[in-house]
Order: structure tokens, then C-alpha cells, then sequence
């Protein structure tokens, strides 16, 4: 439960952090601040593992959606996201915990996208594959190291 609080707190640190700097980079004329967060969970995982920070951020008066991921494959899990994006009312940051950071990163790329948050997550190139950075992961780790999930 402790983590769970932990990454909470992260979870909306960093969402906040991030619209602050979305809306401290946006020219005086073209003013742009997101109002919609899309959150992306991650692989052992569903979208109710976000229930804590939902109503954090929606009383923070955040559009708060958590995208329900079928976890077939990462081009299914894509697809959501992008049915989710397309839901959303103008400028929206992504925000990914664990392997939702390889989602995000293939949907990061649409026009409304004007963030991307990694909670505890994978943060991999567009295309780059998952399976290989996760090797690079458990080697840098070594011998009885962890790595993340």
C-alpha cells in the first residue's frame, strides 16, 4: 500500500509538473494548456490500477481518462490509446506507468499530445522494441539485480 501511495504522489507530481511547462513554453498568442490526461497502465495491470490518482487530478480540474488496454499485443494496446486520444477535447498529456511507457511512446505523435509522463516506466523510442530494451535493462542490472517491470 505504501508504494502504491508513492507512486501516486509521483503520478500526479509529475502530471502537474508537466502542464506547468506545457503551459510556460506556450507563446502569449498561441496560449496551449492541457486539460486531458490520459493515463496508460501498465503490462500486470488494469486501467483501475490509476483509482487513486483519478480524482486527485479531476480535483485539480483535469479531463481524467484511464484507457482500458487489452494487452493482446502492443499494436492493440495502441489502438486504445488512439480511441482514447481521439475522445479527448484539445491538447492532452499521456501518461504511462510501467510497459504503457512503449504505448505511449508509439502514441505520443498525435497532434492533441503535448506530453508524455513516464511513471516508473519504460521510455523507449517510437518502433524500438520492448522485448530488446528489456534486455539491456536485466543486463545493466547484473547478477541478482531487478530489473523494473
Amino acid at each position: 500500500m505504501k508504494i502504491a501511495r508513492i507512486v501516486t504522489a509521483l503520478a500526479v507530481a509529475a502530471v502537474t509538473a508537466t502542464l506547468g511547462l506545457v503551459a510556460a513554453r506556450a507563446q502569449p498568442a498561441a496560449h496551449l494548456e492541457a486539460r486531458n490526461v490520459v493515463l496508460v497502465h501498465g503490462a500486470w495491470a488494469d486501467g483501475s490500477s490509476w483509482a487513486e490518482v483519478i480524482p486527485l487530478l479531476q480535483a485539480a480540474g483535469l479531463k481524467v481518462t484511464a484507457v482500458q488496454n487489452p494487452l493482446t499485443s502492443l499494436q492493440d494496446s495502441v489502438a486504445a490509446t488512439r480511441r482514447a486520444l481521439a475522445l479527448q477535447d484539445g491538447p492532452t498529456v499521456l501518461v504511462a506507468h510501467s510497459w504503457g511507457g512503449t504505448v505511449i511512446s508509439e502514441t505520443g505523435t498525435d497532434p492533441k499530445v503535448t506530453a508524455l509522463v513516464y511513471v516508473a516506466a519504460r521510455a523507449p523510442d517510437a518502433g524500438e522494441d520492448f522485448v530488446a530494451l528489456s534486455g539491456k535493462i536485466s543486463h545493466r542490472a547484473g547478477a541478482g539485480g531487478r530489473p523494473g517491470t
